[in-house]
């Protein structure tokens, strides 16, 4: 039996049990056997790290496993907490520009594009606020609950949601445009893949490890890739969801699953050009050489794009339950389950600076603006971080 994710929960769909409880009855035990995380050490030449602005956005994740991201665009930061607060903040300055409360619990947000900001919510609401004054323009009702960002380009929002659809919204006045059905399986992870869209095409990763896109005006199926192939005697086993973030570069589609494998694959036809045994629930981050993975047990790899050959690898914050890489700079950076940052040197993966943002934990990835990361940690805090160059 793998080892268990303590940031993640297990759901059984088709007996609609969820949360802490299936997890001890599945298991008959609420242990935690989770591997000693990797306890911090000096780094030789650590570089200094400058918190520009703090802000408390409200109610973070805290023990829940949400995806309450940061997003940016047109000079803002847009952050959400738990409990339906929604600000906005100039991202140089971190004055709070407008905040609306929905009074709604919130599971997966904020996404922005198309004129609209956008959040799903944990009743199985899909709501827009204007990304310049924080106003409601519109709500829609969804099939079930929505655990990821909501995604919008083209004129189209499009939803992940709990019960394995993938749904197109007009992002003018929510109506609905298209569904796409897949289905979910009996044992999953507590978590949706968050969409992605490029050149009229939405990719979604599904339960399963399966890999769909689909035409972004219609919802019309493009292709069905499956990534991973479940395997071993025990549902727990044969998990192979994809639930951290799919990445899009040069007209190829980059994913990792749970249990399973990292891949890429091509956009137009769905064909995958390499894949490699390594499983993640975190996800991926890119650049213009490699992909950034931050493995189960957060191991931190970079990887040729073009082959998946090994660049290099960071071990030493082992079970510290990373984040999905970002790149910012000439670094690589992950939270942790201590709330700090970490910055890895692009080249070579050595430690190189650390800061500690909170004591609550990092669940998502940082958001990043030109040199500036966005860190978003479960007590709801806020801090826009930047790496100062040597001797500042």
């Amino acid at each position: 039996m793998p080892r268990l994710l303590p940031a993640l929960a297990l759901v059984l769909t088709a007996l609609g049990l969820s949360g802490c409880g299936a997890t001890k009855d599945l298991f008959g035990s609420e242990e935690d056997n989770s591997a000693t995380p990797n306890p911090l050490t000096e780094i030789a030449i650590e570089q200094k790290v400058e918190q520009l602005w703090s802000s408390s956005v409200g109610d973070g994740p805290e023990g829940l496993f949400l995806q309450l991201t940061t997003a940016v665009a047109n000079g803002y930061v847009f952050a959400v907490d738990r409990k339906g607060r929604i600000s906005a903040y100039e991202v140089e300055s971190g004055k709070r520009v407008w905040e609306t409360n929905l009074k709604r619990a919130i599971g997966g947000g904020p996404g922005v594009g198309s004129g609209v900001v956008v959040v799903g919510t944990r009743e199985a609401r899909v709501i827009a606020l204007s990304p310049a004054t924080g106003e409601l323009l519109w709500k829609t009702r969804v099939s079930s609950e929505v655990l990821s960002p909501p995604q919008a380009a083209e004129g189209v929002v499009v939803v992940r949601t709990v019960d394995g659809k993938l749904i197109g919204l007009d992002a003018v006045d929510g109506s609905r445009l298209w569904i796409y059905d897949r289905g979910v399986p009996a044992l999953t992870l507590r978590g949706t893949s968050t969409p992605v869209i490029a050149d009229g095409v939405a990719v979604s990763g599904f339960d399963g490890g399966r890999l769909v896109a689909v035409a972004l005006d219609s919802g019309q199926p493009l292709w069905e890739t499956r990534i991973a192939l479940p395997s071993g005697r025990s549902e727990l086993e044969r998990m192979v969801d994809i639930d951290g973030n799919i990445l899009i570069s040069d007209r190829t589609v980059y994913v990792v699953s749970f249990q399973g494998r990292t891949a890429a694959v091509d956009l137009d036809t769905g064909t995958i050009l390499w894949r490699r045994d390594m499983s993640s629930h975190a996800g991926l981050g890119l650049d213009n050489a490699a992909v950034y993975v931050t493995d189960e047990l957060s191991h931190v790899w970079a990887l040729n794009r073009d082959s998946s050959a090994s660049i290099w690898k960071q071990a030493n914050l082992e079970s510290r339950q990373l984040t999905a890489p970002v790149r910012v700079g000439d670094h690589v950076i992950v939270g942790d389950f201590e709330g700090y940052v970490h910055w890895l040197r692009v080249e070579d993966g050595a430690l190189v600076a650390r800061a500690r943002v909170g004591n609550d934990g990092i669940i998502s990835a940082p958001t990043v603006w030109q040199d500036i990361a966005f860190v978003y940690e479960r007590g709801g805090k806020l801090a826009a971080l930047r790496l100062a160059a040597f001797g500042e």
